[in-house]
């Protein structure tokens, strides 16, 4: 075990306080604001997927959870727990992966563990990240500060993710072609808070549950009534096609690189534009409003004319999706 941890992890990660190989690792604290802290477990199987694996997903995960808090994420810790047997090349590129990724997200890897059961007490691999960041005096988001006349806003298409790995386990009949969209979000969320300021009521990444799980959150949270434009929700035809052969809503599948965002009606026109100047919202687009307070409720209008209640699915219809 030593020996991979100094010729494989170590070495990918590159970080001076990882490789003290202390038993915690030492961050200089930000002047003012406070400390934001999350955490992620990450069984997704299978573990190279379309578009990423589970080793970028672990960093961009953690990053995501950060950045739409408000915080701006500055360093990772991970676990991982191996199956015996575990192929070197397979385990190296998922690390390598990680690597690339919080470069990318610009975070430091500066702890972890490593530990293996034995064959059949685990499928693969599991990752395990927490992650840290810095909130900056006065920001405060939060679906509580959600009011009635706000704007929702998503950065780009819904569903990808989970699209793209229901297709990698080889569940469909068709050809996707269809790549998951794990990325950091940091720099979005950056610039969206940076353009609105307080106007930015709550921002969230729609992983589990997707879109569906979020919009109902927020709307248990703030009180409010949120209508939601069906055609306004950006959905690839890939991803409707694959939902149709499952019987799936869109709304329900997980996203990777998206993010949620409520705003202040005035600053709305400004949101959207921040968000489609950006290479990672490109194709955001403004699908919906906060309604009347005291119905805590998600109503979708359809095309047609009509409306229906965006209901929190029961159980977890898609296992292992992230």
């Amino acid at each position: 075990m030593g020996e991979l941890v100094r010729e494989l992890f170590l070495e990918v990660f590159d970080d001076p306080e990882l490789r003290r190989l202390d038993d915690l690792a030492r961050l200089e604290p930000a002047a003012g604001g406070r400390l934001g802290f999350t955490t992620d477990c990450h069984v997704i199987t299978p573990p190279i997927f379309p578009g990423g694996d589970i080793g970028r997903l672990a960093v961009c995960g953690t990053v995501n959870d950060l950045a739409v808090g408000g915080a701006e994420p500055q360093a990772l810790s991970c676990g991982f727990v191996l199956e015996e047997g575990l192929e070197l090349a397979l385990l190296e590129r998922i690390v390598r992966s990680m690597k690339a990724a919080a470069r990318e997200a610009g975070v430091r890897i500066v702890a972890g563990d490593t530990k293996v059961v034995r064959r059949g007490e685990a499928d693969r691999i599991y990752i395990t990240t927490a992650g840290v960041g810095w909130i900056a005096a006065g920001t405060a988001l939060g679906p509580e500060r959600i009011r009635p006349g706000d704007r929702l806003l998503v950065s780009g298409p819904v569903g990808d993710h989970g699209a793209a790995v229901l297709d990698a386990r080889g569940e469909l009949s068709m050809e996707v072609g269809l790549d998951s969209d794990c990325r950091p979000l940091a720099s979005l969320a950056r610039a969206l808070l940076a353009a609105c300021g307080p106007g930015l009521r709550a921002m969230r990444d729609p992983t589990r549950g997707g879109l569906t799980a979020v919009l109902n959150e927020f709307a248990r949270h703030c009180g409010c009534r949120l209508e939601v434009e069906e055609e306004a929700v950006p959905v690839r035809e890939a991803v409707r096609g694959v939902c149709e052969l499952l019987g799936l809503d869109p709304f329900d599948l997980p996203c990777e690189g998206v993010l949620l965002a409520v705003v202040d009606p005035a600053q709305a026109g400004q949101a959207l534009e921040v968000l489609r100047s950006h290479p990672d919202g490109a194709h955001a687009q403004l699908i919906g409003e906060a309604g009347r307070a005291g119905e805590p409720e998600v109503v979708v209008r359809t095309p047609y004319g009509g409306q229906r209640l965006l209901d929190q699915p029961l159980g977890d219809p898609l296992p292992r999706i992230c």
